[in-house]
């Protein structure tokens, strides 16, 4: 979500001080209405981890989402390239069809990769539709051919940060308040004001639907803060479990305690 250029404090981006501290790549550059994915930021980030050691210079790779450190090390299937129609056509059919539809028409065109999903996943379910509408074949058959090693994880220094859940509660909380105070209710004004098809990304940040719903007079500023900090406990719960079970021996794991 940090790669979007509008999206500044609502999704927590470095600010002014911390990029003066060293050179930051990839933040803020895509426009809200591209339906950027995992492999165009594969393909910008393998650009810029060779242009720092082209310089001589260490990467650090930062982030939450695990998907993203497993597509550096190899782990990202070979995915073919879907056409934007039949994304979005696709994405706007799930707006306006609903998810049951178009696991139905996975069920028809492609029924082993539907048997293994649940039927309202579906960001897995508009994936499959995807590979199987662009190319006429399953997405299993992609799946399981790696990419190419960008980051080797037997020399890199893998670090996962575990603080307490007390800990981490209490700073999500002040965290979404502290958001709100430096403008992440101009920001959704200013992503509302072009736009952006609701099915895309950048419309999915956690605090984006909340407050959008306290623009449109549905809810009070207390309660959209309020949700947003629970979509975000739940969101880092989910964050934690995936690195709890997939993250091997080789990542250290640093606790942060309440003192």
């Amino acid at each position: 979500m940090q790669v979007y250029s509008v999206l500044d404090r609502l999704t927590a981006r470095p600010d002014a001080a911390e990029l003066a501290q060293a050179p930051h790549h990839l933040y803020g550059h895509v426009p809200p209405g591209t339906a950027y994915s995992t492999g165009a930021w594969l393909d910008e980030a393998t650009q810029a981890i060779a242009g720092i050691r082209a310089r001589g210079a260490l990467p650090v790779v930062v982030g939450g989402t695990g998907l993203y450190f497993r597509a550096l090390t190899g782990g990202l299937s070979d995915m073919p390239v879907i056409p934007d129609a039949i994304r979005q056509d696709l994405r706007a059919r799930l707006e306006s069809e609903g998810v049951e539809a178009l696991h139905a028409e996975l069920a028809r065109l492609d029924p082993e990769t539907a048997a293994r999903l649940r039927p309202a996943d579906r960001q897995r379910i508009l994936r499959a539709l995807e590979v199987v509408v662009a190319t006429g074949q399953s997405i299993t058959r992609f799946q399981g051919h790696g990419g190419e090693k960008v980051v080797d994880p037997l020399s890199a220094r893998c670090i996962v940060i575990e603080p307490e859940r007390p800990l981490l509660h209490a700073r999500i909380n002040v965290r979404f308040a502290r958001m709100v105070e430096e403008g992440a209710v101009e920001e959704v004004k200013s992503l509302i004001s072009l736009n952006v098809p609701s099915q895309y990304p950048a419309m999915k940040a956690i605090g984006v639907s909340q407050i959008a719903a306290y623009l449109a007079g549905r809810q009070s500023l207390d309660q959209a803060i309020e949700l947003a900090r629970t979509a975000t406990r739940q969101y880092a719960k989910r964050q934690m479990t995936w690195f709890r079970n997939q993250l091997d021996e080789s990542w250290e794991r640093l606790q942060s305690k309440i003192e």
